[in-house]
């Protein structure tokens, strides 16, 4: 079993010693340093060249997330875990590309989970692709969601449909839901217009989910999802939805 060269950084000394006694539990994880701070993080990553960093953001000098940002540009990027107290950075941590948000307190199963995840980062070959097959970068691939005591990933194109719920977007996956704390109209802007249509002013759709459109009279119109499930087109949206029908 391969393992994962990590480097601790968190300007708490309790922290950095309970993630000691945490990757004690996981064979694949090799501890070669700790940091108090983004800056004496940067410079150990330099020496050592960790696969794997976790990472604290509310630090001193450099906090976490400007710190990704630099070991990111490092010839031999690591596999960063951020962990905090805080759920509030989770835009800023799909921006930087981490491989997870971990929720202080950090439990051993939760750790386990986010190694994993960082075992097939690092794993992964990188993949050679002509210029045009390049992912478009201009909408967002994945959001962090909070669900129960931690933040997780939920893929973009795992979404079915969006509801607005006042100041949060009910995001319904794979028979789930989870809440995001944003606005619809700057969710809408970071979905892929091609694979999603807003269809009223708290609504956003999948478009392949939407199975035909049906009028109820008076001007009033439905999208149909599958067989049980209908959602109103606001009027402001009707033209752009029925151009799916080529109407």
């Amino acid at each position: 079993m391969r393992r994962l060269r990590t480097l601790i950084v968190d300007d708490e000394p309790l922290a950095i010693e309970r993630l000691l006694i945490l990757s004690a539990d996981h064979p694949m994880i090799e501890i070669v340093g700790t940091a108090n701070d983004g800056v004496e993080a940067l410079r150990i990553a330099q020496t050592v060249t960790p696969d794997l960093i976790f990472l604290d953001i509310g630090m001193p000098k450099m906090d976490g997330i400007n710190a990704a940002r630099a070991l990111g540009l490092m010839a031999k990027k690591p596999a960063i875990i951020l962990i905090t107290a805080y759920d509030n950075f989770a835009v800023e941590a799909f921006d930087l590309d981490v491989v997870d948000y971990v929720l202080k307190p950090v439990s051993s199963e939760r750790l386990g989970r986010a190694i994993t995840r960082a075992s097939g980062a690092t794993e992964a070959e990188p993949q050679l692709s002509a210029p045009s097959a390049k992912p478009d970068n201009r909408y967002a691939h994945e959001f962090w969601v909070s669900h129960r005591a931690e933040l997780i990933r939920v893929a973009a194109m795992d979404i079915e449909r969006i509801e607005a719920e006042r100041d949060y977007m009910r995001l319904y996956t794979n028979g789930r839901s989870y809440l995001l704390h944003q606005t619809i109209s700057v969710l809408e802007q970071r979905l892929d217009p091609e694979q999603f249509q807003r269809i009223h002013r708290s609504h956003i759709v999948r478009r392949d989910l939407i199975t035909g459109l049906r009028h109820e009279g008076g001007g009033v119109w439905h999208a149909l999802l599958g067989e049980d499930h209908a959602m109103r087109i606001g009027r402001k949206y009707l033209a752009d939805v029925k151009r799916l029908a080529g109407k």
